[in-house]
């Protein structure tokens, strides 16, 4: 598939407010749709991987809300408008409502959902 609306895109993970949506789109890539509600932090799930942090690059567009990316290095914010380039390693903390799309590589991102859905498991 080289195309995608959010509702043609499987729920990955859900709960407490958080929605992921993702399958492959192609080029090696999969496209994701997230859902983070204020207050939400992926620390705990992200808890066992390395740097107990995401370890998959991601690039996207945040559609709405505001969120704090935490790194190694200290962290960043983000605003609803902004594209950005999430490096490995990174965690991130929604201080207000957010929903971005993201594109990630497939091989990258398949770990990280399947160490999160097993902490929620």
């Amino acid at each position: 598939m080289t195309s995608a609306t959010r509702n043609d895109v499987p729920v990955a993970i859900e709960g407490n407010g958080v929605e992921l949506r993702t399958m492959p789109i192609g080029g090696g890539m999969s496209v994701g749709y997230i859902h983070l509600p204020q207050g939400a932090d992926m620390g705990p799930a992200f808890k066992g991987l390395t740097g107990d942090a995401c370890q998959c690059p991601h690039w996207g567009y945040l559609l709405k809300g505001k969120l704090r990316m935490r790194t190694a290095t200290g962290s960043e914010t983000y605003e609803a408008g902004q594209a950005y380039y999430w490096a490995p390693g990174h965690v991130p903390e929604a201080l207000e409502d957010c929903d971005f799309v993201e594109f990630s590589p497939t091989e990258d991102f398949e770990p990280v959902i399947t160490h999160v859905q097993s902490q929620s498991a």
